[in-house]
């Protein structure tokens, strides 16, 4: 009778909430005591009710029994169902009152707000970099546990992230939605495209603190980076030497090989390096007083 009356006579003792039944209650205490008597088989994962074991065990069976009726995406749980349903109504109700954008879930604002505030309340226990979403604590720190979960089904590479498999596999289809409006080049992800719009807008964001020399690419900063930090990652496994830049150990290890990249085409002499070979043209090209040309055969990256 409770449950129509709405009586509840069962206190916490910790927090005095209440509740219509006693087994509630005890449900509820462990959210106190942290006693999880439920574990799950294949993972070890505890849990302090066995309905919420029950709904992990779909992530290990793969049922997904909530089915959007709009898009066909399947879901383990009602709730995010429910949740996802709110993406087609287009309805955003969370509003940072800073910048005035509009989010659909509230955590989703929260998340947004530490933009703002600078706030990084998630922090790597092994290098002590810091992050604004647990999210991207996780995928840190696969980094450190060399941990690649996502496994591209063709050529077998593995990736840290699901959104990394995503964009390798528009390599094998050939997919390349992301178009320059300038040039009309095309790429398979969009961040891509955003490095490459620099070269038109000239636009060069990422400054080195030291010399104050700029870089379009946040990467060529951290090369250049080496310089000042005497940094030398990579090394000759045949005489040891050490090279701020992968490219320049490539083209140390020619002269341990032999090989020769550029091709004169009028006398066919091979050079190990460009400047040598741009050192060569000069000569013909005082002689002949004419144009010259050089075939560079595919360099490996």
């Amino acid at each position: 009778m409770r449950k129509h009356t709405g009586e509840k006579r069962f206190e916490c003792v910790v927090c005095e909430k209440m509740f219509t039944r006693n087994s509630s209650l005890k449900m509820h205490m462990r959210l106190h005591s942290g006693e999880k008597p439920f574990k799950c088989e294949v993972c070890e994962k505890m849990f302090a009710q066995n309905s919420h074991l029950k709904e992990h065990m779909k992530i290990h069976t793969g049922e997904k029994p909530f089915k959007c009726e709009l898009c066909d995406k399947m879901f383990t749980q009602n709730g995010n169902l429910k949740k996802h349903m709110i993406i087609h109504t287009g309805v955003k109700l969370f509003k940072c009152e800073v910048c005035e954008k509009m989010f659909t879930w509230k955590s989703n604002l929260k998340t947004h707000m530490r933009k703002h505030t600078g706030q990084k309340p998630f922090k790597c226990v092994l290098c002590e970099k810091i992050f604004t979403q647990n999210i991207s604590l996780k995928m840190h720190m696969r980094l450190h546990s060399g941990e690649k979960p996502f496994k591209c089904e063709i050529c077998e590479k593995t990736f840290t992230h699901n959104g990394y498999l995503k964009g390798h596999m528009k390599i094998h289809t050939g997919e390349q939605p992301f178009k320059c409006a300038i040039c009309e080049k095309m790429f398979t992800q969009n961040g891509h495209l955003k490095e490459h719009m620099r070269l038109h807008t000239g636009e060069k964001p990422f400054k080195c603190e030291v010399c104050e020399k700029v870089f379009t690419q946040n990467g060529n900063l951290k090369e250049h980076m080496r310089i000042h930090t005497g940094e030398k990652p990579f090394k000759c496994e045949i005489c040891e030497k050490m090279f701020t830049l992968n490219g320049n150990l490539k083209l140390h290890m020619m002269k341990h090989t032999g090989e020769k990249q550029f091709k004169y085409e009028v006398c066919e002499k091979m050079f190990t390096h460009n400047s040598h070979f741009k050192l060569h043209m000069i000569i013909h090209t005082d002689k002949n007083h004419s144009i010259v040309k050089y075939v560079r055969k595919g360099l490996q990256t």
